[in-house]
């Protein structure tokens, strides 16, 4: 997308210089008067996009999973009959595909237009579990191998989706039955905020646009906050992450979504100077080498118990933040039937993460907060 903007840039400068003629300011004029229609409430997010132009609404969705290129771009409307690429809102039947869906349709107060589900036992918000123990929300299976059966007999008005890969059978399968899918990458998003204003997305399907960015734009404050306050710190506490699986050590790179966090908390992420935007994989001696000292190990993966951590490898020992009662997991905190709160709630609460870094790391600059989502190891 990038070269296609600047190649248009150039293109409009070129023929800007040969149309010199007297019927230029008039061109200009028009072209300034269609800009101004064009209007974008898009902040953040990288992955999509609501242009709003004269009375017509369309939502472009940018990047659906890594390195794809296509764009799906869909006409809003209220028509009954709507045609390949437009979507008839508001939506009123709804089957979506991830827990992190889940807290925004219920900031939205639509989570009863949610009609069904794949795997619902990961679903955790009380809020929600209430209503699929009514039998509303159906289980639809695996999310990557949905019952298309029970699916169909649904008759959702759309299916949001999200594919790992380019090539989906189940998906293309539900669009050629006739219900519409959007898929939703707000999974790839590299910035916490990025992540939350897909709530945006949801808001105009819902046509509930203005209670969307009313939303978003209190969790932006809460957020914008917490790290104002973070950076008046003196404090600058050095911090390491991740844990071993196999014989591999992963762990954010210095670009990345959690990188960003340990960031905008004041926190000295140790390997902040590396230029991964995904995870790093390191092993277990050089992690030790640099992370011993580290004053905070801040998400040791999904360990419940000093124990635990120590039963999967008895060199974890090593680590003064384990030593000293400084180990922080997201493993404790779950919903009645085993869904991590950790994965449905903070891509929507970016702002809740970042306090619970700071409540952590510098106790006292949020004195009357509670942690959300991390514990300490006991």
């Amino acid at each position: 997308m990038k070269h296609f903007f600047t190649l248009l840039i150039i293109s409009l400068f070129f023929i800007r210089c040969k149309n010199t003629d007297k019927k230029e300011p008039q061109h200009q004029n028009k072209q300034e008067n269609t800009e101004k229609h064009n209007f974008s409430s898009i902040k953040y997010a990288k992955g999509f996009d609501i242009i709003t132009n004269n009375n017509q609404k369309k939502l472009i969705i940018k990047k659906v999973f890594q390195n794809s290129k296509k764009q799906f771009e869909f006409t809003l409307t209220n028509k009954t009959d709507i045609s390949k690429n437009e979507l008839k809102i508001p939506v009123k039947k709804l089957v979506v595909t991830s827990t992190t869906h889940i807290p925004m349709l219920e900031l939205l107060n639509s989570e009863n237009t949610l009609i069904g589900f794949p795997h619902t036992k990961y679903i955790s918000s009380k809020k929600t579990r209430k209503i699929i123990d009514t039998g509303h929300i159906i289980e639809l299976g695996n999310e990557q191998n949905m019952n298309t059966e029970k699916l169909l007999e649904l008759q959702p008005e759309l299916v949001v989706g999200f594919s790992l890969h380019p090539n989906s059978k189940l998906y293309e399968n539900i669009k050629k039955a006739g219900i519409p899918v959007v898929f939703n990458g707000d999974w790839l998003e590299e910035t916490p905020l990025g992540r939350a204003e897909w709530i945006k997305f949801f808001g105009v399907l819902l046509n509930k646009e203005k209670q969307a960015d009313s939303i978003f734009n209190a969790i932006e404050k809460s957020y914008l906050d917490a790290k104002n306050t973070a950076q008046k710190s003196p404090n600058y506490p050095s911090i390491l992450s991740g844990s071993m699986f196999k014989e591999v050590w992963n762990l954010p790179g210095g670009n990345s979504f959690m990188a960003t966090f340990f960031k905008d908390a004041h926190l000295d992420y140790l390997w902040k100077e590396t230029n991964n935007s995904g995870s790093l994989q390191l092993s277990f001696e050089s992690v030790l080498d640099k992370g011993k000292t580290a004053d905070f190990w801040l998400g040791c993966g999904f360990y419940q118990t000093k124990n635990e951590i120590l039963n999967a490898n008895k060199h974890y020992k090593e680590f003064d933040a384990l030593k000293n009662g400084n180990t922080y997991t997201i493993g404790t905190k779950k919903g009645k039937t085993g869904g991590l709160i950790y994965f449905e709630l903070a891509p929507t609460r970016p702002d809740l993460v970042l306090k619970d870094l700071i409540k952590i790391t510098n106790p006292t600059a949020l004195p009357d907060y509670e942690l959300t989502f991390f514990e300490r190891l006991q």
